[in-house]
């Protein structure tokens, strides 16, 4: 005998099974979740471990350059959602100093746990790569300018007043 679900049925957009779309719910309809949501939700679920300091694994350069290309918040996650469960690949950078196997850890908790609650899609797997580790002395920032706009050879302002032409 076979037992019935505890989860509400769902369904993926564009799914392309013939049942996708007319599960019927408690409510006499249907649920579709698209792939786009459940991206999203697990983007979130694991920026907000402590530990995490970006998804993607491109490294700085490329990091700093999808910083100024629209619609790439959901870079480095994947998902494959079918009719009741999702899988999910995460690319990461850690904070250097955090413990990676307690950092993937609490990302596959905080994952699991969010899709399963606002979506009710079971996840079967969350694979996490991590791609680098962040050092916050590595990345050199620009030598402060005076108000004249100089700066002297060890990049310190100079004492000198600004000049107006």
């Amino acid at each position: 005998m076979a037992e019935k679900s505890e989860r509400p049925t769902v369904t993926r957009a564009g799914a392309t099974s013939p049942e996708a779309g007319t599960a019927p719910s408690d409510g006499g309809g249907t649920t579709t979740i698209a792939d786009q949501v459940v991206t999203k939700i697990a983007g979130i679920a694991a920026r907000n471990v402590s530990g995490v300091h970006e998804l993607g694994g491109g490294g700085r350069f490329a990091g700093a350059i999808r910083d100024f290309v629209p619609g790439q918040e959901n870079q480095g996650v994947s998902v494959e959602v079918g009719e009741r469960q999702a899988a999910v690949d995460l690319d990461l950078v850690a904070d250097y100093g955090v413990s990676i196997a307690d950092l993937a850890q609490a990302v596959r908790r905080s994952v699991v746990s969010s899709i399963e609650r606002m979506t009710g899609l079971g996840v079967t797997e969350v694979n996490i790569t991590v791609h680098d580790v962040y050092i916050p002395d590595e990345e050199p920032a620009p030598a402060p300018r005076n108000q004249g706009g100089q700066r002297d050879q060890g990049g310190q302002e100079e004492n000198t007043p600004a000049r107006v032409q």
